[in-house]
């Protein structure tokens, strides 16, 4: 995998040399941490256009919550919502994702200028989206879901939720696979916070090497998430507002992007935009100490033996640190 591809590369984006960061504008007046904000299109063009600013490599429009709960709009109601803010930001260079389950406005936004589509469904909720997503060669987000969560957290069950989603994605990629979708413009995503605990949600956090081997590009969506507030609350405590959650987010984007996450999406861009690069600048000062003599004081590589050993043969080399996991094939 060439450097340039190293977070997982998907065609038909631009390639990023690390874990790319995805802003999210909500038009929508009830999404869980910022409804209402953005509802009308000119603000919400600004304000993307503002994350972009922050440090947001693409740009994530909605115009339906997925909070538990929610009472899915029309479809009408939601091409109102997002064709405009999509052709705005499109218009004005910003690499757009259309965050929808429905065909119609994936096909609609794709027209007026989006580049990827994100189907928390990963196609489920309607049966028309993978053929119109693979009919228009778009890249295309596959999410674990288990249903809609009208009326609460539905089905958050599991024995072992890090097998359990791996094995939910890979069915669901090879539905997506089988209906015409290219596999290197297939991303998946983890689903946190989608019928799952806090504790499901830091496991899958814990494991992200596990979805690396399902072989593609991978996306964290944790922002301000209510298993940050758990976190952050501790046993006891009230968790803490969701636009509170922004410096946990960040720390979450710094390990997702260490772990070899293609992209992290988030509401507040630049401490996250600022975390991943941190994380970058660690990950690169760990490839520089793979490479024998990098980095090294002069006298230091000049007493390095033939085999690469600093000091000498009579001096033991340090232990390598693992290599975060990377993502295989494309996302």
């Amino acid at each position: 995998m060439s450097k340039q591809s190293g977070r997982g590369s998907v065609v038909g984006l631009p390639g990023w040399d690390r874990c790319a960061v995805m802003g999210v504008v909500n038009v929508t007046p009830d999404s869980f941490s910022d409804g209402g904000r953005w509802f009308d299109t000119t603000a919400a063009v600004k304000h993307g256009l503002h994350l972009v600013a922050e440090g947001a490599d693409l740009v994530d429009v909605g115009g339906e919550s997925t909070r538990p709960g929610a009472t899915r709009v029309d479809e009408a109601e939601e091409l109102r919502r997002v064709v405009p803010v999509v052709r705005g930001l499109a218009s004005e260079g910003v690499i757009v994702s259309v965050d929808t389950m429905r065909a119609s406005v994936a096909a609609r936004a794709l027209e007026a200028g989006a580049a990827l589509v994100n189907d928390v469904s990963g196609g489920l909720a309607d049966p028309a989206m993978i053929p119109a997503v693979a009919d228009a060669g778009a890249p295309f987000v596959v999410m674990h879901w288990r249903g809609f969560l009208e009326g609460g957290n539905v089905r958050g069950v599991y024995a072992d939720v890090v097998a359990e989603v791996v094995d939910e994605l890979h069915a669901r990629v090879d539905a997506v696979l089988d209906g015409g979708v290219s596999p290197d413009r297939i991303v998946v995503d983890p689903g946190l916070g989608f019928s799952k605990e806090a504790d499901h949600d830091l496991t899958l956090l814990a494991h992200l090497d596990r979805l690396h081997a399902l072989g593609h590009p991978l996306l964290v969506a944790a922002s301000r998430k209510r298993f940050l507030g758990r976190v952050l609350a501790g046993p006891e405590g009230a968790p803490p507002p969701a636009r509170e959650r922004d410096a946990a987010t960040a720390a979450v984007s710094a390990l997702a992007a260490q772990a070899g996450a293609w992209a992290v999406r988030v509401h507040e861009v630049r401490a996250t935009a600022d975390a991943v690069q941190v994380a970058r600048a660690v990950e690169g000062a760990r490839e520089e100490r793979r490479t024998p003599g990098a980095g090294a004081p002069e006298p230091a590589r000049q007493a390095m033996d033939a085999s690469g050993t600093p000091g000498g043969p009579d001096r033991a080399e340090p232990p390598h640190l693992p290599r975060p996991p990377h993502a295989e094939g494309a996302r």
